[in-house]
């Protein structure tokens, strides 16, 4: 018995075999690089298509970039200072711009967070045809620019227009410029938009509704809330966060707007509907001056960074 307790001793004051410690050094080391390996593909996506065009595209914007032009004389802060130079040949048309898309985002994103909101809550209950509803609600939204521009620029014309011809025969003015004049056309711009893009923030936050708890409505009712309450107090709290996203993703989605305006009111009357994205296009495509068009890109960019940074400290400061 005695021999069989010094073997179990010796067994287990015996050092390791030999290479034993390496490969649990080595096992360790591939546990701690295994996320960054699935990492790596998005990672190299991001620096090959992200990070490396942003960085040339402020290369471009501290030079004069003719693309007709051999030359290309480094200007340094040139550019960016033209955009705010009133004196400048670009002033007047970058902040016509501005503006335009300031006006397009101020009436389009209210009710791009309101009215799918309702149809959320409306789509949300039980009721027989709902798939159907969600189904027809969510279609606008697979079908391009291209073919959603072409449409209504074809249903809006102010004298081959079915809109116009439907509102004649209801006794409404039948001579609308829907895509000539304002307001009318921002009318138009935000109307098609909304009706486009409603369907997708309404799924949005019906997935955001179906993970809030019935538990919480439940006991709710039992505290006697009525359903104004419920909604105050269940649902948005349990939807900050979807609406957080909901937000942010249409301000940005509203400010890069470009294919409305230029197939619907082909930037009508003269260039008020004209936004900042079809002024870079302009300005580097049709002007070939991709120095000023990089300017412009990289000051958008800043301006909507900065929005999107307001959003997140709001929302977080409402939920502490």
């Amino acid at each position: 018995m005695a021999d069989v307790i010094e073997v179990g001793a010796a067994r287990k004051d015996a050092p390791p075999p030999a290479g034993g410690k390496n490969r649990r050094g080595a096992t360790e080391r591939g546990s701690r690089a295994t996320p960054y390996l699935f990492l790596a593909p998005y990672l190299l996506l991001f620096l090959a298509f992200g990070l490396l065009p942003i960085l040339f595209g402020v290369w471009l914007s501290v030079h004069q970039w003719d693309l007709q032009l051999p030359n290309r004389p480094f200007v340094g802060l040139d550019n960016y200072r033209d955009l705010f130079d009133s004196e400048s040949a670009i002033y007047g048309d970058w902040w016509s711009s501005v503006r335009a898309t300031a006006v397009f985002t101020v009436f389009s994103v209210p009710l791009l967070v309101v009215i799918p909101l309702g149809l959320a809550l409306l789509l949300n209950r039980s009721f027989p045809g709902r798939t159907f509803f969600r189904a027809i609600y969510f279609a606008p939204y697979v079908l391009g620019v291209a073919v959603i521009g072409l449409l209504w620029r074809f249903l809006l014309d102010a004298n081959l227009g079915l809109v116009n011809r439907l509102l004649g025969m209801v006794g409404l003015p039948s001579d609308t410029p829907w895509v000539t004049d304002v307001p009318w056309a921002w009318v138009s711009l935000v109307g098609v938009t909304v009706w486009w893009t409603s369907g997708f923030n309404a799924v949005i936050y019906l997935a955001g509704l179906q993970d809030i708890s019935p538990e919480l409505y439940e006991a709710a009712r039992m505290d006697g809330a009525n359903a104004w309450e419920r909604f105050r107090n269940v649902t948005l709290p349990g939807l900050r966060p979807v609406m957080l996203f909901v937000l942010t993703t249409t301000i940005l989605a509203s400010a890069n707007v470009f294919g409305q305006s230029f197939l619907i009111t082909q930037g009508a009357p003269g260039q008020q509907t004209r936004t900042v994205v079809w002024r870079i296009v302009d300005e580097g495509l049709r002007d070939n001056d991709a120095g000023r068009a990089a300017a412009m890109s990289i000051i958008f960019a800043l301006a909507l960074t900065v929005i999107s940074i307001v959003n997140f400290r709001f929302f977080r400061y409402r939920e502490d």
